[in-house]
């Protein structure tokens, strides 16, 4: 007889992902609208940049920020892309964005502190603010789906630490304006709150623009990674660029639970970060034509949407979300539930756009018939 377990209240308190339940629950000939992982493969310069590494030995451990010049192109890329300067030694290279995120909660927050973050949200945002020690505060989003200062400072207490800023959004699509920005910058400088900034999906936007945080406010952590730009989920390669007394306390944590990046993939991020561009154009073309396709056909068969302005989601209203989903998932489409995302995310189903044609035109057919 197996005995019974006493497990740790941080992990025995959260639930699995309510997206990869779904998924795991699917059929191998499902229509996979459920998972953000585009459905290219990973361009061929990147790959050969791997396979060189591979070749010339270079699979060993790596310094602990992650190769120099990596972090130095990522200076470049900061400059470049998004306005703020950044020292290579400030930069942490980390195993997918999702280390990054939990680094960063781990530096910032300590038990009872207060982490507000959109609501509906990104899944992790929760989950690593809770295994942190952090209590969390779900902030509800304008009718367009963006956080407006407004709503943040109605939630603001002097116990809170972090703000999360997520633009374009996951699950939402939403972007946010440079004013919103600027507003919410105000609001954490004037409380003296850190902004947590994630911004894998800065450039797939098909209306307004992205403006990083950091840009404009000094406490900022701003994380990134490959894996959505240039088609890389598997790779595991994030980053994350802070002020030094910040980094230097992340790198604290990242010594101990992931000691450096994998070898290959800084190599192939390397590659990424400073080679053609072209395969970056040709994943945004197809993903504005996928959503322009996705919303003609949610119109098409009554269901309201908000347009996503960026990312690869959208987030229709439905009337009951996890009923929608099974049944969905009964006729083979795989979508996640809204709840997944926040309480606010009930009466809503979120919907990946980085699959096929065929995929959504099958998808929009069997939901046609559904719902």
């Amino acid at each position: 007889m197996t005995p019974k377990r006493k497990f740790a209240k941080r992990v025995d308190e959260i639930d699995i992902s309510g997206i990869r339940k779904i998924f795991e629950a699917a059929g191998p000939d499902a229509v996979n609208m459920g998972l953000g992982q585009p459905d290219f493969d990973t361009p061929n310069h990147i790959k050969q940049a791997a396979i060189d590494a591979i070749i010339d030995g270079f699979t060993g451990y790596t310094p602990n920020l992650g190769i120099p010049e990596l972090r130095h192109a990522l200076c470049d890329k900061f400059r470049r892309d998004n306005n703020f300067e950044v020292a290579p030694d400030d930069i942490i290279i980390t195993s997918g964005a999702s280390e990054a995120l939990h680094i960063a909660l781990l530096a910032l927050v300590e038990p009872g502190d207060e982490v507000l973050v959109p609501d509906p949200g990104f899944v992790s945002y929760v989950a690593l603010s809770e295994f942190a020690g952090g209590k969390v505060v779900g902030v509800p989003l304008s009718e367009n789906f963006t956080l407006t200062a407004d709503n943040v400072a109605e939630h603001i207490t002097d116990r809170t630490r972090v703000l999360f800023i997520n633009s374009p959004s996951n699950p939402t699509g939403s972007v946010q304006t440079r004013d919103e920005i600027k507003d919410l910058c105000q609001l954490a400088e004037d409380h003296n709150i850190t902004i947590i900034s994630d911004e894998v999906y800065e450039h797939f936007i098909y209306s307004g623009e992205h403006v990083s945080p950091a840009s404009l406010y000094e406490n900022t952590v701003t994380i990134n990674a490959t894996s959505k730009t240039y088609a890389m989920t598997g790779w595991r390669l994030g980053y994350v660029a802070a002020p030094h007394d910040i980094t230097e306390q992340m790198v604290k944590a990242h010594q101990y639970v992931q000691a450096c990046a994998n070898s290959i993939a800084q190599k192939a991020a390397l590659a990424a970060i400073t080679g053609p561009q072209d395969c970056v154009t040709d994943m945004y073309e197809s993903f504005l034509r996928r959503r322009d396709l996705l919303m003609k056909g949610l119109k098409d068969i009554g269901i309201k949407c908000v347009e996503p302005q960026g990312a690869f989601y959208a987030f229709p209203e439905v009337e009951n979300s996890m009923d929608a989903v099974q049944k969905l998932l009964n006729k083979g489409v795989i979508t996640a539930p809204g709840e997944a995302f926040g309480p606010r995310g009930a009466g809503h189903i979120r919907l990946s756009y980085a699959t096929g044609d065929e995929d959504i035109k099958r998808a929009l057919d069997i939901m046609g018939q559904v719902l």
